[in-house]
């Protein structure tokens, strides 16, 4: 059974002081208090100490060069009422080539989630994408770093005013941006998509390969929700796109933020009505039903490489499987 507080980028052990977001000068104060912690964030990764997982600075103790105000997150605050920010290190990579689909980070091949900083860090720290590091991480850990990567590629991606194309500047300590000319506010953005489970009538799981991934790695099957769609019926519609196959009942088992740039999984066990698999040949190149028996010999063998530990589609193959999977 999946508990869905348990997943990876759920779990968060920090007030996400909303209330302190909109305070005059919170974080200038913050950087003031020995017991303010920091974390560096860039494109999709965070600083960790070897070991000890996610690295944490004192504001005064950060290894890398502070300048402006627009780097600052406020993440939240802790029991004591400790604040936790986070530092926008700048160096990255490109964005998405004009017209490129926007969602090409979301499922990238590793070779193109390398962490960018080329920033020289301490003997003992490096950059750990979080895809990587989430399930090491503890709740707090997790809380922290998923809400830093999730603000950071906003920050990244919307520099610009959508209503008049004027710049915005950063404005509740990260949580929100202001344009220059009109004055409008805009605030960060969550793109739903829902990711299932697909079993037919002999319990058997739908798993696919999409085109982009390396040979080997399987998962189950996902997609955005489109404009006016309820979840239910993008999960019907995903599949039938993507594999033929109909899906009737479809049930809920938790949700996941995935900030690659910025998703929340939603995540569903479907029963197949149909079981004749047709790939769409764009998105999947393969898909194919398992049995218990056949997934476990082909993780075993290395013909199936299955999803990473971080993410929801390990949780919904592993609670279907009954248990994890080595």
């Amino acid at each position: 059974m999946i508990v869905p507080d348990d997943l990876p980028l759920s779990r968060a052990g920090v007030d996400r002081a909303a209330l302190s977001r909109t305070e005059d000068g919170f974080v200038d104060a913050a950087l003031t208090q020995d017991a303010t912690r920091v974390l560096l964030v860039c494109d999709g990764a965070v600083v960790t100490a070897a070991g000890s997982g996610l690295a944490l600075f004192g504001p005064t103790q950060l290894p890398v060069p502070t300048t402006g105000d627009d780097g600052w997150l406020l993440l939240g605050r802790g029991d004591e009422g400790e604040a936790y920010l986070a530092w926008r290190v700048p160096d990255r990579r490109p964005a998405p080539r004009v017209g490129e689909a926007s969602d090409v980070l979301v499922h990238a091949a590793p070779a193109e989630t390398e962490p960018a900083p080329a920033r020289s860090l301490p003997d003992g720290l490096g950059w750990t994408l979080l895809r990587d590091v989430g399930a090491d991480l503890t709740a707090h850990e997790a809380g922290l770093a998923t809400t830093a990567v999730a603000l950071d590629a906003w920050h990244a991606r919307h520099p610009r005013c959508p209503r008049c194309g004027a710049a915005t500047r950063v404005a509740q300590s990260g949580w929100s941006r202001i344009c220059v000319e009109d004055g409008s506010e805009h605030y960060p953005r969550t793109d739903p998509a829902v990711i299932m489970a697909v079993v037919d009538a002999d319990d058997r799981i739908l798993l696919g390969h999409a085109a982009h991934w390396a040979a080997g790695r399987w998962s189950t099957l996902a997609g955005f929700v489109e404009a006016g769609e309820s979840l239910e019926h993008a999960v019907r519609r995903e599949v039938a796109e993507e594999t033929g196959v109909l899906v009737g009942e479809v049930s809920y088992r938790g949700s996941q933020p995935w900030p690659f740039p910025a998703s929340l999984m939603v995540g569903f066990r479907a029963v197949a009505t149909s079981t004749d698999v047709t790939v769409d040949g764009v998105e999947l190149t393969e898909a194919r039903w398992f049995s218990r028996a056949e997934l476990a010999a082909a993780v075993r063998a290395g013909d199936v490489i299955p999803p990473g530990r971080a993410s929801i589609a390990r949780a919904l193959v592993e609670e279907w499987f009954g248990g994890p999977l080595s």
